[in-house]
């Protein structure tokens, strides 16, 4: 039997196979070729680690803001903060007492500050604002604006009546917060010192007016504010607040009651006293707060300030400006709570 001829699959001459790949290895018809697979990037991006559970609970920077405060909490059981001579921890009203009143301000009253750059940005200024509201809600109002708003994030230090110093933890706080007695002296001395003072000449008048005489200003005392802007020879910054009015509709005032507790006035609203606690919650009116342009003092003599005409009538320019701008304020305004 011959022998039978093995007939290869493959070129069985190298050269055929040299051949072959200088062809190139062409496909058969029909056939999907192969793609090369690329080599590994060596700076594609690595994926990004998932976040820890802390971090899904309490939010990125968690292990940050836990470690201030345990060390806020530290300076304040050892004693290592600092306090001024009337009372005022700077600290405590940054972390804690303006933590707590910014949801009020940015969620409930919904503040549109304006104006804020005309408090100048560093010596010190006096700004004069009207006052209303059954509670003084919008001077703490006007402390978060100043304080959030400014740029060169400046304080502003209020000065507020008698009572406020004669309850007990309202004392406390008013002091820490940086608020003191509305006298001259006090003022004064703010002022000389560089600091932003707030004062509401209405006082009592303007906070327990009944609510049909509401963003009509009263008077504005004997002008005591003008001359210690004069003697300080700082600028004085009109202020106009809106929705304040509103919070509290003072529709009556039980004269027996405010004797008995030794109040100014006792406020009967809709909802207070008939509601008990609940009829306290103020009604969330839309705010605005516009600063106005200053009115310099430093070109005045330094005797002017005991001069009652120029007194009285610098007293009544910023009353006007006040008074002004409150009515363009309510013409914008669309609704009490919008």
């Amino acid at each position: 039997m011959a022998d039978a001829k093995v007939i290869p699959f493959g070129p069985s001459d190298p050269g055929d196979r040299d051949r072959g790949r200088r062809r190139g290895d062409q496909a058969a018809p029909g056939s999907v070729p192969l793609s090369p697979v690329p080599d590994p990037d060596p700076q594609a991006a690595e994926p990004e680690p998932e976040p820890s559970l802390l971090e899904r609970v309490l939010g990125e920077g968690w292990d940050r803001r836990t470690a201030e405060g345990l060390s806020f909490l530290r300076r304040r059981l050892t004693g290592d903060y600092e306090v001024d001579d009337l009372g005022y921890d700077q600290e405590l009203t940054d972390q804690v007492l303006m933590s707590l009143l910014r949801p009020v301000y940015e969620k409930y009253f919904r503040v549109e500050a304006r104006g804020v750059e005309n408090i100048p940005a560093e010596g010190g200024a006096l700004v004069v604002a009207n006052h209303s509201g059954t509670l003084p809600l919008d001077g703490l109002m006007m402390q978060v604006a100043v304080h959030d708003h400014h740029p060169d994030e400046r304080h502003l230090r209020l000065l507020a009546a008698d009572l406020v110093f004669q309850l007990p933890v309202v004392n406390a706080l008013a002091r820490k917060a940086g608020h003191t007695l509305a006298c001259a002296d006090d003022a004064q001395r703010l002022l000389e010192r560089g600091e932003v003072v707030g004062v509401m000449p209405e006082g009592f008048k303007g906070l327990g007016k009944p609510f049909s005489d509401r963003y009509r200003l009263q008077r504005f005392g004997r002008g005591g504010f003008v001359q210690t802007a004069l003697r300080a020879r700082v600028p004085i910054v009109p202020c106009s607040i809106v929705g304040a009015e509103e919070i509290y509709p003072m529709i009556g005032n039980s004269s027996t009651l405010a004797r008995v507790l030794g109040f100014p006035y006792f406020p009967l609203t809709p909802t207070f006293p008939w509601l008990g606690p609940l009829g306290a919650v103020p009604l969330p009116t839309k705010w605005t707060i516009q600063f106005g342009e200053p009115l310099e003092t430093v070109d005045y003599a330094p005797e002017a300030a005991d001069d009652p005409v120029l007194m009285f009538n610098l007293t009544d320019q910023v009353r006007e400006t006040i008074q002004h701008t409150l009515y363009k304020l309510l013409v914008r305004r669309r609704s009490l709570f919008f």
